[in-house]
Order: structure tokens, then C-alpha cells, then sequence
């Protein structure tokens, strides 16, 4: 395989349709967005309108199919005009990934479609105050109580929690099977009795992607609504991890790209000693030193997506 990753025709033409559809429609607002720490309305329903909020999802489940390279092209060049706004498809991918991964046909069908059409967006519950890192030290349980589960505890820094209508929730089963065995997933919606969130955090950046605790205060949970079998919930995080981590290289090589596109902008604006600075060769080199380390980190997110897309061992 050459170090070189060459983009297909396919995956170029998906890039200049949402560079297109960003551009006109999601930039004009991000200031605005961040300014205000709202909410990426706008955004939304451009991405919605395109079939970029979820292009993920298989199209045996109404979705649009993208591979792993073409959602994380979707979601870099989101995130060069606007990173609250990448965190919609980002996050989408993440909060459903465990159950297209480990979930079963039935459950699939009953959540999947939702999120294709944009009827619902997914979140992804694992992080709690006192297990961060270490997820195999978390507290939030699931006791079994007949055919269901009663779901205690609470999960921390959820993004677009709130906004989400499903939510992918790691809880442990069994206290007794050992640090990490006994962890389970779950899907949680919204609208389910003793489900509630956090204030909004404030945050220093991506002011308008929402971030909240998840709330459990004896949240009954149908037994079929289990992901996979009680106690793989850890291993499956860690899979959905190993194949999302890459759509967080996509955001940071984005938000350089749309850093370089601005300073290249403001060099050839900006006047000194009777000429612009982008005369200078000093900036030049700069610039060219930008760019360059910037395509060497798009490369290595574009074969780490592919090497997610063909379930690679050395992912």
C-alpha cells in the first residue's frame, strides 16, 4: 500500500458537495453559534437536508452507507468552518456505532431508521465523574428487576445531551464479575420516566455542541433493550472507541485546515513595509510548514479510516 493515501473519485465528490453545502449554508452562522453558545440549528438541518448528520448508517436501515473514510471527510470539512456542528455527525456515529456493532437486527431496526431519516439523533454514555479514563472503575449499575433493568447513577460530559433522542449507556450488571466483566450497554431514550440532565456546562470552545451529565434516578429499561450480552457492554465500548477515535483526527485536521485558510486569507490582506506580508518569505515558510504538517495528519486519519472501514487487526 502506498504511504500515500489517493481519495476515489466517490470520496472527492462527497467532500466538494459538503464543502459546498458548508460554505453556504453552516459558516454564515458559526460565529453567531459560538457567540451565543446555543445550539447549531442551521447546521442541522442543512446536514439533515444533504444526509450528512448520519451518513453512517447502513443502507439496510434507511441510511446512505457512507464507509468510514467518507464520514470522516463529512465531518472534517464540517469542522473547518464550524466545530460545534461536527459534533452532529460525530456524535451520531459514536452514540449508534455500539449497537451497529453488537446490537441485534430487531434493535437495530427499531432505532437505525430514526436516526437516518433525522427523526433522532444518537449520544454516547460512558464517561462518569470518578471514572473518566478509567471506564472499568464505573458506578452507574443496571439492576435486573423480572424482564427489565432499573438504571441508577449518572454519566458525565455527554455531548448533545439533551438535543439527542437515544442514548447508548454503559452500566454495570454484575458487581460480583470483576473489574470491567460485569458491564452492559443499554439504550436509554429521552423520554423515559426518571431520565433527566445536567445543567449546561460552559466550556471554553465548541460552545455550541451542548454538554451535560445524564441523570439516572431508578430508570426502568426493557431487558430487550440491552445491546449484545449482559457483560460484553466494555468490550463493545472499546470497539466503538477504536473506530471513532478517527473521527476526532478528522475534527482536529479540519479545524487546522479552516485555521490555514484563514491565515492564508489574512497574508495577502495584511500590509507591511509598502507590501503584503505574504511577500515575506519568513511567512512564506511558515505557511508552507502549516500546510504540510496539516496534509501529513489528514493522511494518517484517511488510512486509519480505511483500516477501520476493512476491521484491520492493528487498528
Amino acid at each position: 500500500m502506498s504511504d500515500f493515501y489517493q481519495l476515489s473519485e466517490e470520496h472527492m465528490a462527497v467532500r466538494e458537495a459538503v464543502r459546498d453545502l458548508c460554505d453556504a449554508k453552516i459558516a454564515p452562522f458559526a460565529a453567531e453559534v459560538d457567540a451565543e453558545a446555543r445550539y447549531p440549528h442551521e447546521a442541522a438541518a442543512a446536514l439533515l437536508a444533504s444526509d450528512f448528520h448520519a451518513p453512517h448508517v447502513p443502507e439496510e436501515y434507511d441510511g446512505v452507507g457512507a464507509d468510514a473514510l467518507a464520514t470522516c471527510i463529512v465531518i472534517e470539512e464540517v469542522t473547518r468552518v464550524c466545530a460545534s456542528s461536527s459534533l452532529i455527525p460525530a456524535v451520531n456515529k459514536l452514540g449508534s456505532l455500539p449497537l451497529i456493532l453488537g446490537g441485534s437486527d430487531d434493535l437495530k431496526r427499531r432505532y437505525l431508521p430514526a436516526l437516518a431519516s433525522g427523526a433522532a439523533g444518537f449520544a454516547y454514555g460512558l464517561s462518569e465523574r470518578d471514572a473518566g479514563s478509567d471506564t472499568a472503575a464505573m458506578k452507574t449499575r443496571a439492576k435486573a428487576d423480572g424482564d427489565d433493568f432499573v438504571l441508577t447513577g449518572q454519566k458525565s460530559w455527554i455531548t448533545n445531551a439533551g438535543f439527542s433522542e437515544y442514548y447508548t449507556v454503559l452500566a454495570v450488571t454484575d458487581p460480583e464479575a470483576g473489574r470491567g466483566k460485569g458491564v452492559s450497554a443499554f439504550i436509554v431514550e429521552k423520554s423515559d420516566e426518571g431520565f433527566t440532565f445536567g445543567e449546561k456546562e460552559r466550556k471554553l470552545g465548541i460552545k455550541g455542541s451542548p454538554t451535560r451529565e445524564l441523570l439516572f434516578d431508578n430508570v426502568r429499561i426493557p431487558g430487550d433493550r440491552m445491546i449484545g450480552e449482559p457483560g460484553t457492554g466494555l468490550a463493545l465500548a472499546l470497539r466503538t472507541l477504536d473506530h471513532t477515535r478517527v473521527t476526532i483526527g478528522a475534527q482536529a485536521v479540519g479545524i487546522a485546515q479552516g485555521a490555514l485558510d484563514f491565515a492564508l486569507g489574512y497574508v495577502k490582506e495584511r500590509q507591511q513595509f509598502g507590501k503584503r506580508i505574504a511577500d515575506f518569505q519568513g511567512i512564506q515558510f511558515m505557511l508552507a510548514d502549516m500546510a504540510m504538517t496539516l496534509e501529513a495528519a489528514r493522511q494518517m486519519v484517511y488510512v486509519a479510516a480505511a483500516k477501520s472501514e476493512r476491521n484491520d487487526k492493528d487498528l
